[in-house]
């Protein structure tokens, strides 16, 4: 099977909904995570998250070290601009892995294997859950030296990179190696793809996991479901019946929640119970 881990350097303080995420992460026991942070340890980590312990000031200056620039932000958040370059950053870490791939942990993961499939990850080499876009809250990324340097192709990337504001590199410029007229209908876009050869490897496709954004529902208007059911490892909602969806970015939602009581507690999470995740909150269905 194909090897796949997921990069997340996090700083700070883990967010109360973090159980959520890790028991998402339990019930995908073939694909790893590797954590960098310094925000203690996870209770009940499941073998498959890794923490790797780490002050921000020394991933700086692994940053520092690895890509060559200067590297002194205003924020953690500036690390979003670098996921593209995670490959680099962490290439011992990625050794004997076919796929690395960068994200958030305002998500909730549902079976990853059901949509990246054997044939999907055999096809392309780069994957976006966005149809024009860099979904820069999960995205795949084969593991060999061009791709991983992808992101040198990016027009003044160090410039960039070592600015220590956050330019939204990753789902901006990076995106634009790819898609370079978005806005464009989409026959024109058809073909301005078929003369990239990035764009021909890479596969750029709505999964529908970020309700209440900019992007249209799957029936074309911008109606969105309200609640969301994570259960034994599957994701799907109180809009779309049946359907089920590879993961929900709840970003929409997570600025609603001001108190961990908008969280049941977690500690005790069972793949047998209907977890309903909302503007409310997160809470056993």
């Amino acid at each position: 099977m194909t090897r796949i881990v997921f990069l997340i350097p996090y700083f700070g303080r883990w967010p109360f909904w973090m159980p959520l995420f890790v028991e998402t992460c339990r019930l995908n026991p073939d694909i790893d995570w590797i954590l960098y942070s310094d925000c203690g340890a996870l209770p009940d980590c499941p073998p498959n998250v890794r923490l790797q312990p780490m002050r921000f000031p020394d991933y700086c200056a692994r940053v520092t070290q690895k890509l060559g620039i200067a590297f002194a932000p205003e924020s953690p958040y500036k690390l979003c601009d670098l996921k593209p370059a995670y490959g680099v950053l962490h290439e011992e870490d990625i050794v004997g892995y076919d796929f690395w791939g960068f994200g958030d942990i305002d998500v909730a993961y549902g079976s990853l294997r059901a949509y990246f499939t054997e044939a999907r990850l055999a096809r392309y080499d780069f994957f976006s859950t966005h149809e024009r876009r860099v979904s820069g809250h999960l995205c795949l990324i084969r593991n060999t030296p061009p791709w991983n340097r992808l992101y040198e192709a990016v027009p003044c990337w160090a410039v960039r990179l070592s600015s220590p504001r956050h330019e939204a590199f990753d789902e901006g410029a990076f995106t634009r190696l790819f898609i370079k007229h978005k806005n464009w209908p989409r026959p024109l876009r058809r073909l301005a793809d078929r003369c990239n050869p990035l764009r021909r490897r890479a596969e750029f496709v709505e999964a529908f996991s970020t309700p209440n954004g900019t992007i249209p529902w799957l029936d074309g208007r911008k109606v969105y479901p309200s609640a969301w059911y994570w259960q034994r490892g599957v994701i799907t909602n109180d809009l779309d019946g049946a359907r089920s969806f590879p993961y929900l970015h709840f970003i929409g939602f997570k600025g609603l929640w001001r108190t961990p009581e908008q969280c049941a507690p977690l500690g005790a999470m069972s793949p047998e119970a209907r977890w309903s995740i909302g503007p409310d909150g997160i809470f056993k269905d």
